[in-house]
């Protein structure tokens, strides 16, 4: 059990039946009458969010969340399959489960799942991630490196925008939080 008034950024909460992550929270004290917590939750599996209010103190039961290191190994139709590096027990996990991340996912790294019971919460890859610009447009002599960007599809098939001088079968370290371009590697 946790009580609202440690309700920080992050948290994992279980209301009714889900698990639910404070996404905002802000503590209350009116002139009149008793503090309350107003928070926004995010529905870890849905991504849906919804605005609750907590009276000062009241106690909610805390999301007992799993966290284990795993490594994507290969694709077998539309499932991945990742081994546990502590068991070598293996997992096989669809798109929907991995979210949109599964666009930077490629054989060999690894990831943190969380698990809630036996039920898969959400995949955590690395912050960054480097990899080989398979397709974009060519540079051209007189391209700086400030100013304009281009689209580029990396290995995995995703796109990001790449600064211009970007050719095919460079490295470059993408952010897979916001999808934006870090460098070259």
């Amino acid at each position: 059990m946790i009580s609202s008034n440690d309700f920080r950024p992050g948290v994992s909460i279980e209301l009714d039946g889900a698990v639910w992550r404070v996404v905002e929270f802000l503590h209350v004290k009116p002139g009149k009458g008793s503090a309350f917590v107003r928070t926004k939750l995010k529905n870890v599996q849905t991504g849906n969010v919804i605005e609750r209010t907590f009276r000062a103190g009241e106690t909610v039961p805390q999301a007992n969340l799993e966290k284990s290191t795993m490594q994507h190994t290969y694709k077998e139709g539309d499932q991945f399959v990742f081994m546990d590096m502590e068991t070598y027990e293996e997992a096989q996990l669809s798109a929907a489960q991995i979210g949109d991340r599964v666009k930077y996912l490629k054989e060999g790294m690894e990831v943190n799942v969380v698990r809630w019971g036996e039920q898969v919460m959400e995949v955590e890859l690395p912050n960054s991630v480097v990899l080989e610009v398979t397709q974009t447009d060519p540079g051209v002599k007189g391209d700086t490196a400030t100013g304009g960007t281009k689209p580029a599809i990396v290995e995995t098939g995703a796109q990001v925008m790449v600064p211009l001088f970007i050719s095919i079968g460079e490295k470059i370290k993408v952010d897979t939080r916001n999808d934006s371009y870090l460098g070259r590697e």
